[in-house]
């Protein structure tokens, strides 16, 4: 992956449902270009799907939960690259001390977490994780 499929993930992830003509005007590339970027993003995996995101009090029965994950050596931006490719994983947080990454995730079904947590655990640079589900919100 390059610096423009870095772009191009983003704008996607901020709204994969942007037209074709206003992601490659936005990148400054033709439409063929960013349709030929998607299908290869796809093709190779990187891009698993495309989703809604909805907000907090939208499916009150989700299980939500926090990954802290820590990394081997140096590579967190590899981990990072991969963890962006999971529409589970809903927010992604660098840290400091013991845990490097902290990801949110959330899902509707205890058997989905379960596959989610088990795709985390697969990514190559992960040494070891930690997740605790969120129980209920307070503020």
């Amino acid at each position: 992956m390059d610096e423009l499929d870095q772009k191009l993930l983003a704008l996607l992830r901020a709204d994969a449902r942007q037209p074709v003509s206003s992601l490659a005007a936005a990148l400054k590339v033709s439409r063929a270009t960013v349709r030929a970027r998607i299908e290869r993003l796809v093709k190779s995996g990187i891009i698993q799907g495309f989703t809604v995101t909805l907000s907090s009090g939208a499916q009150p029965n989700a299980i939500r939960a926090v990954t802290m994950i820590e990394v081997e050596g140096q590579g967190a931006d590899k981990v990072l690259k991969r963890l962006h490719g999971l529409p589970e994983v809903s927010r992604i947080n660098t840290t400091n001390g013991r845990w490097d990454i902290v990801a949110e995730i959330e899902v509707a079904t205890l058997e989905e977490f379960d596959q989610v947590l088990r795709r985390i655990r697969e990514i190559n640079g992960i040494s070891s994780t930690e997740t605790s589900i969120m129980l209920s919100k307070r503020k």
